[in-house]
């Protein structure tokens, strides 16, 4: 028995929070679609390679990252879906900490490798920073 649609893109949205986390940067086609565009506090974009160098730059190698992606609403519609989720992100380096509160406006295609997400928006809704002395 095979997955459901809204399982796949249940899964891939994990994945995308994987692929941040992780910096697995050059598995950008197991996630992301070609013709991807992105529009996030990192700015707008398009393309694969424009989102992975954007991806790169706001996960650089030594800030740790943790993607928390809950509450996820799919709409499918044939080969295409709308995903709206709550994300926590929380950035840490060297005594620092960030929390970003933000609402991702996802959107996914179907392709013959599967569900690919082709558009990532993120609207911020807050953003905490602390030092280690607080």
């Amino acid at each position: 028995m095979g997955m459901s649609d809204r399982e796949e893109l249940g899964d891939l949205v994990s994945q995308l929070g994987l692929w941040l986390d992780e910096k697995r940067f050059d598995e950008a086609r197991d996630v992301l679609t070609e013709d991807v565009s992105a529009s996030t506090a990192s700015g707008s974009v398009s393309g694969l390679d424009a989102v992975v160098k954007q991806a790169r730059r706001a996960h650089p190698e030594h800030v740790r990252t943790q993607h928390f992606i809950t509450n996820p609403l799919f709409k499918v519609n044939g080969d295409h879906a709308a995903i709206d989720a709550n994300l926590l992100v929380v950035f840490s380096k060297e005594g620092e900490d960030r929390f970003v509160g933000e609402r991702y406006r996802l959107e996914a295609t179907r392709t013959a490798q599967g569900w690919r997400i082709s558009r990532v928006g993120a609207d911020l809704v807050w953003d905490v920073s602390r030092s280690a002395g607080i």
